[in-house]
């Protein structure tokens, strides 16, 4: 008979019935000890202070604060703790987040229970699970290279929101208290690094890939 203490788990998740849902599964299951629950990441970081747990399920899309958010602000404050990711959505951006903030693995709201269970002892032992989808969309990242407008300093993003105001250089000139020869210059910079030759070009890439506000 195994007689090692539980591994203890925090659920935060803004949705009462998901945290239902899986509070009942690790009441369930041996091993495992439901210690607290949070709606959002600032009553997760309250929580954890509280709790001491060893793992944190981590919805990610939150009000108030977001899980990568608190994620990072958990691991630096107590690297000890692991974190799963545990979300219904797996685009590629979103996985990098987590991972970069310090999340041990990242699952879709749709895996098993036996499954869970398998993750959580991993990342009790230092050991990531991915899903295979966030696999994938890792896969992609890597290969596709970096995003466009990745190279584009802060003042040169400024100039690219006024672009996308519909400002002209004169008038973004005007705007940023610089020359016109300097904003001239500015937003010829901008459609190099953004490999277009025109300003509504620059304008649609900025949209598709949410360069601007």
């Amino acid at each position: 008979m195994d007689s090692s203490p539980p591994i203890r788990v925090m659920l935060v998740d803004d949705h009462k019935m998901v945290r239902r849902g899986l509070g009942v599964f690790l009441e369930a299951k041996p091993g495992l000890e439901l210690v607290a629950e949070a709606k959002d990441g600032e009553e997760a970081l309250i929580k954890c202070e509280q709790a001491k747990p060893d793992i944190i399920l981590m919805d990610l899309v939150m009000p108030k604060m977001d899980g990568v958010t608190a994620t990072r602000a958990i691991r630096d404050r107590h690297p000890e703790v692991q974190i799963i990711a545990l979300t219904s959505f797996g685009e590629k951006e979103l996985v990098k987040d987590a991972l970069q903030a310090g999340a041990i693995s990242y699952l879709l709201k749709n895996v098993s229970a036996n499954d869970l269970a398998e993750a959580i002892q991993a990342a009790y032992a230092g050991r990531p699970t991915l899903a295979p989808e966030a696999t994938q969309a890792l896969i992609q990242a890597a290969t596709q290279g970096p995003e466009p407008g990745h190279d584009l300093t802060p003042r040169e993003r400024e100039v690219l929101a006024l672009v996308v105001e519909g400002l002209s250089n004169p008038e973004i000139a005007e705007r940023l208290y610089i020359s016109r020869a300097t904003a001239k210059a500015h937003v010829s910079q901008i459609l190099s690094k953004l490999g277009v030759s025109n300003r509504a070009e620059a304008v649609a890439l900025a949209f598709r890939h949410k360069l601007v506000e």
